[in-house]
């Protein structure tokens, strides 16, 4: 893959296409285009084998107009403040495109936690939480899991939260563990959310789900429930899978022409995405390369990894076959991408409204712990469909209304919204 646009320039000039269809106030436009608040701090961590090792982390509260911040906590080790500028960003139309009470933020640490044993990823999350808590809260800013962290984690940086405010606050973080304050079906919230809105594309496009073929980008906890969400609850064909390989350091597509199954798979995955490629050999799946699965002679589209997968470059290799990109990843399209895609009438479902099941059952855990009182999964699966059906047909209206494309109306969506606060609160 090419080297992908900077993160947050491409967030800033998807923002600024739209604010220009909008005719944004240049005002108000300035205060969206950037973060809020942000914060970079060090955070040392004694390691097993004696020594301080001092890594980097962030906080960035992009915007608290609709209420507290709310976004994940990354550990990755390519971690950019850049990354971290754009992915608060995004969700901060997030939130407002699924019309939840919540603004938009982001954290991270620069490291790979597989390079970590237990107890200093322990270290780390308390450690970050130690140079932040007095900016983050339930009614300030609540982060969540994202790439390369865990419920177990989150369930750490809450306890030693609660222990430096002094009281039990298990609404400062979400995606915890189940007993430790978590919510039901938040594990499989993002990957069944990029389904219901994929299910609702295909009735608008008018496609059988059960003729359907799709190949996945990614095998982390999105992808993993979305490809076992597309077979169970739509009946469609899994071709492939791609996925990082932890002892190779590079990446392969796993897949199988009469179609994989993903729980298999999930079976033999490591809690980083990582497939054991030898199990996947014996049970007679091929071995592919890294790009094989944007190839594919597939219906759908799903990139559930990293930022700027389809780009310039890779969008070229996009089979003429494929009708739907559903975008489980955030900001896995460059805006040059997107012409081709538009040109070629791809019907692209927008990451911030796609991949929303996460942040929307994010928020229902809030609510459970407010109330200290929680729900069956039944009824978490039942209001989160409500909830990303809802969005997905207001994005669509407004699509077809105003001529524009899908990712623009669901920014015309979540920027109306952000402003009516704004205006609401006095702030313009």
């Amino acid at each position: 893959m090419a080297e992908m646009t900077n993160a947050f320039q491409m967030a800033q000039q998807q923002f600024d296409e739209v604010a220009e269809q909008l005719n944004l106030d240049p005002d108000v436009r300035e205060i969206l285009r950037w973060p809020t608040r942000e914060f970079r701090f060090q955070v040392p961590v004694r390691m097993d084998r004696g020594g301080i090792r001092t890594f980097q982390g962030f906080r960035v509260q992009h915007s608290d107009v609709r209420g507290p911040s709310k976004g994940g906590i990354r550990f990755h080790s390519s971690e950019t403040i850049d990354t971290v500028r754009a992915l608060a960003m995004w969700m901060t139309w997030k939130c407002a495109v699924v019309d939840i009470p919540l603004g938009g933020g982001k954290g991270g640490v620069v490291v790979d936690p597989a390079t970590l044993t237990p107890a200093e990823k322990e270290r780390l999350c308390r450690g970050w939480v130690g140079q932040i808590y007095r900016n983050i809260g339930p009614r300030q800013d609540v982060p969540a899991p994202d790439v390369g962290t865990t419920p177990q984690m989150m369930g750490w940086m809450m306890d030693e939260y609660s222990k430096l405010v002094g009281e039990y606050s298990p609404g400062v973080i979400t995606g915890k563990p189940l007993g430790g304050g978590g919510s039901l079906g938040r594990t499989e919230a993002t990957g069944f959310g990029v389904i219901y809105t994929l299910r609702e594309a295909m009735k608008h496009l008018k496609l059988d789900s059960t003729k359907t073929r799709a190949a996945f980008q990614g095998f982390g906890n999105v992808s993993q429930y979305a490809a076992i969400g597309y077979h169970r609850f739509l009946g469609g064909t899994v071709v492939c899978v791609s996925y990082w390989d932890r002892d190779d350091r590079t990446s392969y597509t796993v897949s199988k022409q009469d179609g994989i199954d993903p729980v298999f798979l999930q079976s033999i995955t490591d809690q980083y995405g990582s497939i054991n490629k030898d199990q996947a050999r014996q049970a007679g799946y091929q071995i592919e390369s890294a790009d094989a699965w944007i190839e594919k002679d597939v219906d759908v589209l799903v990139p559930a990894a990293l930022e700027g997968q389809i780009n310039e470059q890779s969008v070229q290799k996009v089979s003429a076959k494929v009708k739907i990109v559903a975008e489980g990843a955030n900001g896995p399209t460059t805006p040059e991408a997107d012409e081709v895609l538009k040109k070629n009438g791809v019907f692209v479902i927008p990451d911030f409204l796609c991949n929303a099941g996460g942040v929307t059952v994010s928020y229902f855990e809030g609510v459970q712990n407010d109330m200290n009182y929680y729900w069956p999964k039944v009824e978490v699966f039942e209001k989160l469909d409500q909830k990303m059906t809802s969005a997905f047909n207001s994005v669509l209206e407004l699509s077809e209304g105003e001529h524009v494309y899908m990712r623009d109306a669901a920014y015309m969506v979540a920027i109306g919204r952000v402003v009516k606060a704004m205006e609401l609160r006095g702030w313009i």
